[in-house]
């Protein structure tokens, strides 16, 4: 059965406790300065008030968002000109924290009992203790979208999903994933009334373990105007949201890991700190020294089951991501329909004769006139048969219709859709959805069209090797793709064997009940259908054991020595 938590029990030896009386009893006994750092979406007001009260010491409070520099010069700081005039993205900020202040508060007064210093920044301050307050970023993504959130360095004003997307994210990770070897505490407070502590030398303890074995992130499904039923109804998700559009599988810098024994006592920790902490052993050598610690791939869900057709988009180049958006690599896709059929529909690359003045005027009166086109003049389509793998790099026009479950394999960059034509869709307020297709016009690939597209883009699986009751299958590769997408087809009762060799692996359960897989180091972990699992590199071999019949599609960054090879 499809887990909605997903958790790993922590390393012997590990401080987990709730509660805000266990988790002030975490703080020093004697006089100390305790910095509690964290994002904006925190409410820090409460953690403050709620540790005092707890505090048996004496206990004095700075709120270090009260020393930010005024919100002009904030914003000045984080963001150019250009990028202030663009209504949908920005270059992503590179500024450290310390941007946000025009002094750097220090306390020269004796302590008598402990100053909590807390907010986004309070680690600036000189300091004994360090915690970090945590909420994963869909609560502050959910706020901003409600008009409830607050950016980055500007607490008194109405918040920005381009800021926080492009400035706030990016400096607030940065941030985090240097202090992280170094944390004395970690505070999970998603629930305000009953926070969960995890002491740090316990977190880099329990990282260090579950970098060697297979690991599963806790599932979040979003809305959107666009969004279907499926998760809803096949996982028991959320069945009182609009939709379930946007499954949030392996997402690395929103995806978060549980750490608990139990549902009452656990913390969700962010999966990309186990990158921070162990790149080569989560990575392999290779994809660190290329990646660093962004982990390169995704796993997400597409979900138009009852739901309409995804607006028709392409995605940045490389030269363009890099200069115009500050990301290093860009946003490569495939589509992999988990469920689909020959009656559904995928957009996919340009029609031979397709007329770019045509196609560029139709966008237009589209945005600016409401005047309703037809994609497929312009834009191919193709069946969405069950288990077919469409490729869709950089600079592709395309959308899954309605109708589809798609298991969306890609580079992990996910921030970026340059929408050309969106069925002139209100958003969940009414309002027109923003469609950036300057940035799309600038990005089209006009090279591949017509049967170029159907050659490349969807391609026929070829037998990598076959054992007794099993097969793997190469779906799709590319040149200009820095992954490839394989699958397994198992009989029931069969054993695949399978070896990292220096390399992650993404695993998938696309048809089937369940399968086991085992590693050589005699970790188990049950994966079940439609579930995601990360094998890191430092696993090495491991076996996938079929209960019944089964297909898990599995993803992973190309052998460089590969490239220019193309397909056998």
């Amino acid at each position: 059965m499809y887990r909605l938590d997903p958790r790993y029990p922590p390393a012997p030896g590990t401080v987990l406790t709730g509660g805000w009386e266990a988790v002030a009893a975490q703080l020093p006994s004697d006089p100390a300065v305790v910095a509690v750092e964290g994002p904006p979406a925190a409410d820090w007001e409460t953690i403050a008030a709620r540790l005092t009260a707890a505090c048996p010491l004496p206990v004095r409070t700075l709120d270090i968002r009260t020393r930010y520099a005024p919100p002009a010069d904030v914003r000045r700081r984080t963001m150019s000109a250009p990028d202030t005039d663009d209504p949908s993205y920005c270059k992503l900020a590179e500024n450290p924290l310390a941007d946000l202040f025009d002094e750097l508060p220090q306390d020269d007064g004796d302590l008598e009992g402990l100053l909590l210093v807390y907010g986004p920044g309070a680690s600036l301050v000189l300091h004994d203790v360090l915690w970090y307050a945590d909420l994963p970023k869909r609560y502050a993504e959910s706020a901003v979208a409600a008009g409830e959130g607050r950016n980055l360095g500007l607490p008194r004003e109405r918040a920005e999903l381009k800021r926080l997307f492009y400035v706030d994210w990016p400096m607030l990770d940065r941030h985090r994933d240097a202090l992280a070897g170094r944390l004395d505490g970690w505070v999970d407070v998603q629930d305000p009334g009953r926070p969960v502590f995890l002491d740090g030398e316990g977190l880099r303890a329990s990282y260090a373990e579950l970098a060697r074995r297979p690991v599963r992130t806790r599932p979040f499904f979003n809305s959107t105007p666009w969004g279907g039923h499926w998760a809803q109804r096949a996982l028991g998700f959320n069945p009182g949201a609009r939709n379930t559009a946007l499954g949030y599988e392996l997402i690395a810098p929103e995806s978060g890991i549980l750490i608990g024994d139990g549902p009452e006592v656990q913390a969700e920790v962010p999966f990309q700190l186990l990158c921070v902490l162990h790149p080569e052993e989560v990575l392999g050598p290779e994809a660190h020294a290329r990646f660093g610690t962004s982990f390169p791939i995704r796993f997400d869900y597409l979900d138009t089951v009852g739901g309409g057709n995804l607006s028709v988009h392409c995605h940045p180049k490389e030269p363009y991501m890099r200069e115009r958006f500050g990301w290093h690599y860009t946003q490569h896709e495939t589509y992999y329909m988990t469920l689909g059929s020959a009656d559904t529909r995928v957009y996919l690359g340009l029609r031979e004769d397709a007329d770019l003045g045509l196609f560029r005027k139709e966008i237009e009166e589209a945005a600016h006139d409401g005047v309703p086109m037809d994609p497929a003049d312009h834009v191919m389509t193709f069946p969405a048969e069950q288990g077919r793998l469409f490729m869709i790099p950089a600079g592709t026009p395309h959308a899954s219709g309605a109708g589809n479950l798609v298991l969306e394999i890609s580079a992990t960059p996910y921030l970026y859709s340059l929408r050309f034509y969106d069925w002139l869709r209100p958003d969940a307020d009414g309002n027109p959805r923003p469609l950036p297709y300057k940035h799309g016009l600038a990005n089209l690939e006009t090279r591949r069209r017509g049967d170029a597209v159907t050659r490349d883009l969807v391609q026929e699986p070829y037998v990598l090797r076959r054992g007794d009751g099993w097969r793997e299958e190469l779906l799709g590769a590319l040149d200009e793709m820095f992954y490839e997408v394989r699958r397994y087809t198992l009989d029931a009762g069969a054993v695949a064997a399978d070896d990292t060799a220096g390399r992650f692996h993404v695993l998938n359960v696309v048809e089937g009940d369940a399968v086991t897989v085992r590693t050589s180091a005699g970790e188990r972990h049950t994966l079940a259908y439609a579930e995601t699992l990360t094998v890191p590199a430092a696993v090495g071999g491991y076996r996938l054991q079929a209960r019944g019949p089964a297909k898990v599609v599995k993803a992973l960054v190309r052998d460089r020595r590969a490239a220019g090879a193309g397909r056998p």
